[in-house]
């Protein structure tokens, strides 16, 4: 890109950066974890108006820099879709039963000789169902803690394993903001970025099993798990529970192999979702639609408030009815905004060459693949430390980086990837951050107790710098073209 006003310093470039990582850490301070209601979305924008300041001040116009900034939300569209459609999916998932039933089945594999291993299991398929972390930790995470400390295992390792099944499957879901945000702020397509990440996520994901199996064995115990079953009853006392329900998510998987672009599979899986709630789950519709009239209308009624709206399945049992809650496609609308915001931040330093200039200062360092892997995951964890939000860990690092690996000839999803196995993982393993302040508070165990043995999370960002080196499976992009080869 060539650009028709002075270039930037490398310390002007930075006054914007320095201005967001400052706002973001005072603003935590202030808001705590509602920081993520809007509170950062502001800071976003505030600190894209400074570095429009340092723009214009070396000569650009604000035309120039407005055209950034729609051509950089632009670039999120397909993404923002993904996410209203995703909620949308959430929705109808849960009032068919098919979360519930992936809950169901997955509790019935805990066993008290191998608890850290099924812990980490049963939160990793709990978090693939909703897509969350944060749910997953404040449900199934909080009743695991229970079972685990009435067997006398080590709370900093119960912690650790819910987390590392978590976090596991927040990075995996197609359901996730942050398995969203990072393939949209490195430019390659959800499905894409998924594949693409089990190089590194399932070796890391197996390490961290072994070494619990390991801790499991060690720490032996005993005891009923009465917990387990009070949240199977609560499950069986409002759901249809059948595997049956699961030909809805083989049907988005079979889309998925298929190669149907994203946005229609995720559409047709929410119908679907809808579809198998009008059969197996009648009752629980007509509940959800809270409303008079026909058996048809109420039908209607209860599909659609699952597609666009608020849905809560009460059960009885707080465990089970913190989990079985969704909102729809109007419960993206924050995450929604957040990518709005971040584009417009993004939009102001990609445009003004601000980016490109701390870019440059970097790659002057770099020698290799696996030394601009090791650069990004470095910035993304020092994001996550300083910035002290997971979403900005991926948003700033992202924007700076996408044009670097495209340069040096690298596929988009080596970036997206790298995102995620450092600056998704990491961010829970930092006391101040958003997240690590949220996970250590419901679970009641503090930071650094859990941090030793949140094995998949420590791994993860180890395994992308290893793979990268090792040339393993990265991908490249021929010059002049959008195509991508695999080379090994």
């Amino acid at each position: 890109m060539t650009y028709n006003y002075k270039k930037p310093t490398l310390l002007q470039a930075l006054i914007p950066i320095i201005f967001l990582i400052v706002a973001l850490f005072y603003n935590v301070l202030v808001f705590g974890d509602g920081a993520l209601d809007g509170s950062n979305q502001i800071i976003l924008i505030l600190s894209g108006g400074v570095g429009a300041i340092v723009a214009m001040r070396l000569g650009m116009k604000w035309k120039e820099i407005e055209k950034g900034i729609v051509k950089t939300i632009s670039s999120a569209m397909s993404s923002i879709i993904i996410l209203l459609l995703i909620g949308s999916l959430a929705g109808t998932w849960l009032l068919s039963g098919v979360v519930p039933a992936m809950i169901y089945y997955g509790l019935q594999i805990l066993n008290p000789t191998i608890f850290l291993v099924a812990a980490c299991i049963v939160c990793a398929i709990v978090s693939i169902a909703t897509g969350s972390s944060w749910t997953t930790a404040a449900t199934v995470g909080i009743a695991l803690m229970g079972i685990g400390k009435a067997l006398g295992v080590h709370e900093g390792m119960i912690a650790g394993a819910v987390l590392s099944g978590a976090y596991f499957g927040d990075k995996m879901s197609p359901l996730s903001d942050t398995t969203n945000l990072a393939p949209a702020m490195a430019g390659t397509d959800l499905f894409t970025h998924i594949r693409y990440m089990t190089i590194t996520t399932i070796p890391s994901i197996g390490i961290a099993l072994v070494l619990f199996l390991i801790l499991g064995f060690t720490q032996g115990g005993s005891g009923e798990v009465t917990e387990t079953s009070a949240i199977l009853t609560a499950i069986e006392s409002k759901f249809n529970i059948s595997g049956w329900l699961f030909l809805v998510p083989a049907a988005v998987v079979f889309l998925i192999v298929k190669k149907v672009p994203a946005i229609p599979a995720i559409l047709i899986g929410a119908l679907l979702g809808g579809v198998f709630a009008l059969i197996f789950q009648p009752e629980v519709v007509k509940t959800v639609a809270d409303s008079t009239g026909s058996t048809g209308e109420l039908m209607f009624v209860g599909i659609m408030k699952s597609l666009f709206g608020d849905v809560a399945i009460v059960t009885g049992n707080g465990v089970v009815d913190d989990l079985l809650q969704s909102g729809g496609m109007g419960g993206m609308l924050k995450t929604v905004w957040l990518i709005i915001s971040a584009m417009i931040f993004g939009g102001v330093m990609e445009s003004s060459g601000l980016l490109k200039r701390i870019a440059e200062a970097v790659i002057t360092k770099v020698s290799s693949t696996g030394s601009l892997v090791t650069a990004t995951a470095g910035t993304t964890i020092f994001f996550n430390g300083t910035a002290s939000d997971q979403y900005l860990a991926i948003v700033v690092p992202g924007r700076m980086y996408a044009d670097v690996y495209r340069e040096n000839g690298l596929a988009p999803e080596n970036l997206s990837r790298t995102l995620e196995d450092s600056g998704t993982v990491t961010s829970v393993l930092v006391p101040w951050n958003t997240c690590g302040a949220y996970h250590s508070n419901v679970l009641g165990v503090a930071t650094g107790a859990y941090l030793p043995y949140a094995f998949f999370n420590l791994i993860s960002p180890v395994m992308t710098i290893t793979v990268a080196y090792l040339n393993f499976k990265i991908r490249k992009i021929k010059p002049g073209s959008t195509q991508t080869e695999a080379a090994v």
